[in-house]
This record gives C-alpha cells, structure tokens and sequence, in this order.
C-alpha cells in the first residue's frame, strides 16, 4: 500500500507543483489588465473574465515596447527616462542595482551563467557546481593575490535563487561540459539527477 501511494506521489505531485507554479504566472500577468480602461477589458467586451488574456498584453507590450527602443528615438526617450529616475534618491540606487543585475541576466551578449564549473567550497577536496558571472572589478582586482581571478556564482540546493558569490583562482576551478540546465536540474534535485540523465 505504501509503496503505491508513494507511486502515486510521485506521478502527481510534479504535474501538480507545474500548474500551480503556471497558475501563479498567470494570475500575477493577468494584474496587467488593470493598466488598461476599464471598457476596454476582455471581461467587458465578452462579458466574463478570459484567463491569459494578460500574458497575452504583457507579451504585446514587452514586443512593442523592445521595437520602440531600438531606434534612435526609443533609445533617447529611455536614457531620458534613466536619467529622470537618477534624481530621485531611493528610487536611484534601487534602479541602477535592479538594472545591472537585468542586463547581465537577459543580454543577449553577455556572458554571465554562460558555463557551469566545478568549485572547492566549504575546503579543499569538497566540491560544488558554481556559475561563471566574469572577472573582478578594477578597484577588486589590484587586492586579490597573483594570477587570474574569475567571479562565480555559488548556488545552494535546492533553491537556486539564494548562493554566493565568490572571487575564485581560474586555476582552481574544473570547467564543465554540460550545459547550465543541466547543471540546475542536477542542483535542484539535490544530486538525484545527473547531467547524463537530464539530458536524456
């Protein structure tokens, strides 16, 4: 009997965890129709409520948005804007943190999570899988000991989200041949999931 629950767990319990996480999604989206007038909501116009329709305007509005800044007009209309926020004191800091943690996560050219690597961490002989996130920044540079230095991302298990971030020899570390996916699965499932498997 227990061994059939658990089977049964098993099967559900990731199909389940999914559409909750999907439900959030969309239901956090769907607050984006509040942008719009009121006659002009699906639930106006068709007469009940139509689940998605905000994923659908967020997607419109992050399209149009990203061709309108683009061109020369876009972009000066945005530096403009930047340059509004960085009077504002609080809202100063928080902008400029909440943006260079954005470009280096969804530019296309960056290089940030790029490559898993295997790290020693807590000692010597202990390893963990860590992130490639670039190099030491200049006024950093000049007081870490001789030889190359590279900046890695330490995620902890099994939330990816929370880690460290550590200034590390590139000497020390063991670049990986997998892909940074599989390195997450195999960091969320808390080492049940081996590259080899995920990418099965």
């Amino acid at each position: 009997m227990r061994r059939y629950l658990l089977t049964g767990l098993l099967v559900w319990a990731p199909l389940a965890l999914t559409v909750w996480v999907l439900a959030l999604i969309v239901n956090l989206l769907d607050q984006s129709l509040l942008l719009l007038p009121p006659d002009w909501r699906p639930g106006q116009l068709v007469g009940f409520d139509v689940p998605g329709a905000g994923v659908v305007l967020t997607f419109l509005v992050l399209l149009v948005t990203g061709l309108l800044t683009t061109n020369l007009i876009g972009q000066t209309l945005v530096n403009g804007w930047e340059r509004l926020l960085a009077r504002i004191p609080i809202v100063r800091s928080l902008y400029k943190s909440f943006k260079q943690v954005s470009d280096t996560l969804l530019s296309s050219n960056t290089q940030a999570f790029r490559k898993a690597l295997l790290v020693e961490y807590p000692r010597r002989q202990v390893w963990t899988i860590a992130f490639l996130t670039g190099k030491p920044g200049k006024s950093v540079k000049p007081l870490l000991p001789d030889g190359e230095h590279i900046s890695v991302y330490m995620p902890t298990t099994p939330n990816p989200t929370s880690g460290f971030f550590l200034m590390v020899p590139k000497a020390d570390v063991i670049e990986l041949d997998i892909s940074v996916d599989e390195a997450l699965k195999y960091i969320i499932s808390m080492g049940s999931v081996a590259p080899e498997e995920a990418s099965d």
